[in-house]
């Protein structure tokens, strides 16, 4: 049965040490460790260390760091972890696109392994024999489930992928002696990576706009191709959440028109050992295995955007690739059309390794089971929260809702006043993290997108729908307590012109003292 408790985790206060930086921080002759001197008998053996170092590149003083104690050290990044929420702390279903879920530790522990952790990318390739035959054989199970034919996992997110496949169009093009496709075709509700990163490669970016249904309009990517069309680059489910099951047809256009398609594979969790890129008509792809495949998310990485290709695309795919000779794995460097690195060495192996590990423990059945259980949960949570005033659905007409679903409380707005961004602080009081609205711009209004995937229980969704329940009732009751959110967490309030300021932001300690001085000077 049931246990009997609120869903409401209405007494959650989140911690407030108000710990000042690091750099604030420690007193003059403090010390985390002692290093010893190094003894005699080394010195005379290893000599002068320091004459082998070029001058311009020795330190003409020692570096500005802080002057701390371990204990000091510990203490202050155990209350920072405790100010923050991430998926190991709390429902992280808000975190809509970017496909939020449990990460399994044992995989954690593979990955940090001193066999795995301690291996460098410049050894010979006979001692790294295990981690390429694991490369090799984790890109043959993403062949599988998409039907590309090659792999390569350089890029260290889903916006390089993207941008990679931009670059292998590109090289495709010119290689045939069509430089004049200087055109990328996507649409509005694809990943804006889609649409800057081909722009980032040199190209002039068309966008299609969705129909009544939410799908791309179809009679306006046949306007749009021309001799000069490069390609097409689509997210299918798109961030919406809206399946679009005639994307064979769009692939055709552009092809007819001498283009290529690319199959941006972000939202791929739905779909896993359903359906793949290579029967949809794709000539490559790329997927985020820090999201579908389970390795963790983190500010800027760890991420690994893995980009597939069909056979005659093979050619033009970033150095090095990994082959095998029957016997030993070898790292080929000797590839004369293709577009170079994007990233440094192989990419982010370890998070390759993760999703190797996922994988095998899945099999095919537990690949397809992911996609099904994360469509019966959003289908469930939708049931949901149609029970929740004030929340609408974009494109109501649309049939193939798939991971997520791409709501509205443009109904809340118009009645109390308070907006998709006052119910986003809010959630934080009742210990969720905040959810994601929408890419700008909002063509729905007052949106937000939550995505419930595989892992989330009954009783996780049932907690996080009676929670946007519980703030819809208190928008209609109170509506200054949600405008005035949050009221547990941490920073109270972001002065949003701030986040719009790029004067007024400061990325190292050295920069915010240069900038302060600034600051100062004006009386700011």
């Amino acid at each position: 049965m049931r246990n009997e408790r609120s869903l409401l985790k209405q007494n959650y206060h989140a911690a407030a040490w108000n710990e000042p930086i690091i750099m604030q921080m420690g007193r003059k002759g403090e010390r985390g460790i002692l290093v010893p001197e190094a003894e005699e008998e080394i010195k005379e053996v290893v000599g002068d260390v320091l004459s082998r170092i070029p001058t311009d590149l020795r330190r003409t003083e020692p570096p500005k760091l802080p002057e701390i104690s371990q204990p000091q050290v510990v203490r202050h990044f155990l209350r920072l972890s405790q100010m923050c929420l991430g998926t190991d702390l709390n429902i992280d279903i808000g975190q809509g696109t970017c496909t939020m879920k449990y990460s399994p530790k044992v995989n954690e522990y593979l990955a940090r392994l001193p066999d795995i952790s301690e291996l460098h990318p410049l050894q010979d390739e006979e001692t790294v024999q295990g981690i390429l035959e694991i490369i090799y054989k984790f890109a043959g199970f993403l062949s599988e489930i998409s039907g590309m034919d090659k792999f390569t996992f350089q890029p260290g997110g889903g916006a390089q992928a993207i941008y990679t496949n931009a670059c292998i169009i590109r090289a495709y093009h010119a290689a045939r002696g069509e430089s004049q496709r200087d055109e990328i075709i996507t649409t509005l509700f694809s990943h804006p990576a889609d649409a800057a990163t081909p722009a980032t490669a040199g190209f002039k970016v068309i966008t299609l706009m969705p129909d009544e249904n939410g799908y791309p309009d179809l009679e306006a990517l046949k306007a749009a191709v021309s001799k000069r069309t490069a390609g097409m680059m689509i997210t299918n489910p798109e961030d919406t959440g809206i399946y679009n099951p005639r994307v064979r047809e769009y692939v055709d256009i552009v092809h007819e028109a001498g283009g290529l398609c690319s199959y941006d594979q972000a939202n791929a969790n739905g779909i896993l050992g359903i359906c793949r890129a290579k029967e949809a008509g794709f000539d490559m792809c790329h997927f985020n295995l820090h999201k579908t495949f389970s390795s963790p998310h983190g500010c800027s990485g760890p991420g690994c955007g893995a980009v597939g290709v069909r056979d005659y695309l093979e050619k033009f795919l970033p150095v090095p690739v990994v082959e095998f000779d029957g016997e030993k794995y070898h790292i080929v460097y000797e590839r004369p059309f293709s577009i170079g690195k994007v990233r440094s060495f192989l990419g982010n192996i370890p998070v390759v390794l993760r999703a190797y590990a996922w994988v095998m423990s899945l099999g095919p059945d537990g690949i397809r089971d992911v996609a099904e259980v994360s469509v019966i949960n959003n289908n469930y949570l939708a049931k949901k929260l149609s029970q929740v005033s004030g929340i609408g659905m974009s494109y109501p007409k649309a049939k193939c809702r798939l991971d997520q679903i791409r709501y509205s409380w443009e109904q809340l707005r118009r009645e109390t006043g308070v907006g998709t961004e006052d119910v986003r602080r809010r959630v934080v009081d009742f210990g969720v993290q905040s959810y994601f609205e929408s890419h700008h711009p909002w063509v729905v209004p007052e949106p937000f997108t939550p995505e419930p995937t595989e892992t989330y229980s009954k009783d996780d969704i049932d907690e996080y729908a009676e929670i946007l329940r519980y703030i819809s009732q208190e928008a209609y009751v109170s509506p200054d307590t949600v405008k005035n959110a949050p009221h547990k967490s941490t920073i109270t309030r972001i002065d949003e012109r701030i986040l719009n300021d790029p004067k007024k932001w400061a990325m190292t300690w050295r920069a915010y003292l240069n900038k302060r001085h600034s600051w100062d000077s004006q009386g700011q």
